[in-house]
């Protein structure tokens, strides 16, 4: 059976993950008590495979049972093997969420929504520290974090699912990412007057990374080493990869490496999806 818990912080996007998570068959509760789950997976068992994919969001809603809920969670990873994902996005996105939707904070006793994030940071942090992918959801708009879970969790012809990002350093480390690459090393198009302005998806840009010898010897060696790789993480059970490319804004040499690699990928069956972060935005 397999179960999987989404956790975070309120705002950053919990039901959007698991009514995905709905939308490709798993049976999905929210705001479910810590105290109940163990009992609620050994009712699940005796369905005799009926229920076989379910997803629970347990957050600060249900403080009140965090504190007998340490050890429930730590037995359902170990005897279902189960995922605890934690979703979190900065103050900032997370004030404007609330300011836009108009919703209240479920902790909202303190003084100002910034002391009640903090509070609610304060008692999620020991969720944080056991989950198995923590997810910043700034850089998501809804459809792309549905179309996230969808890509990841949904089926596909081979096992392992590969989400590929590119993004730039100057806006930050995408936290979900399993390996990370930089290759700012390459030649930058950025400083190619009649390049700047492009992506690393055009034509051009990619004519531009192909004729340049370091791009021309790395890239096959990249790919020897990720299809290596790939099967070792399968043998082990890992049914999603996520791997991020990085270059000084994300635009030209990150987009380029991650779509070149998304294709080859592609080539082998692998079911692959790609995430262009901060493509939009200015720099090389």
């Amino acid at each position: 059976m397999k179960v999987i818990i989404v956790s975070g912080i309120s705002g950053s996007g919990k039901t959007t993950f698991i009514r995905a998570l709905e939308d490709i068959g798993y049976f999905c509760v929210d705001n479910f008590p810590l105290i109940m789950l163990q009992k609620f997976l050994e009712l699940c068992e005796s369905t005799k495979g009926k229920i076989y994919k379910c997803a629970f969001v347990i957050d600060v809603r249900e403080r009140n049972f965090f504190e007998e809920g340490k050890d429930i969670l730590s037995t359902v990873k170990e005897h279902y093997n189960g995922e605890i994902i934690f979703l979190e996005s900065p103050d900032s996105t997370l004030i404007k969420r609330f300011r836009d939707t108009r919703r209240i904070h479920p902790i909202y006793t303190a003084s100002n929504i910034t002391e009640a994030l903090s509070e609610e940071r304060r008692i999620m942090n020991w969720i944080k520290n056991i989950s198995d992918r923590v997810i910043d959801t700034s850089q998501f708009t809804p459809h792309e974090l549905r179309q996230f879970v969808l890509n990841t969790y949904g089926e596909s012809e081979k096992q392992m699912k590969i989400n590929l990002i590119s993004f730039g350093y100057t806006y930050g480390i995408p936290l979900e990412a399993d390996m990370v690459f930089d290759v700012r090393f390459l030649p930058n198009p950025f400083f190619v007057e009649e390049l700047k302005e492009k992506t690393g998806l055009t034509d051009e840009v990619k004519t531009y990374m192909r004729s340049n010898e370091i791009y021309r010897t790395y890239f096959p060696l990249l790919f020897d080493f990720i299809t290596y790789l790939i099967p070792l993480f399968e043998k082990e059970g890992k049914s999603y990869l996520t791997i991020s490319f990085g270059c000084t804004g994300g635009r030209h040499r990150s987009p380029a490496i991650v779509n070149e690699l998304a294709t080859q990928l592609s080539m082998m069956n692998y079911h692959t999806t790609t995430i262009h972060r901060d493509i939009n935005k200015t720099g090389g």
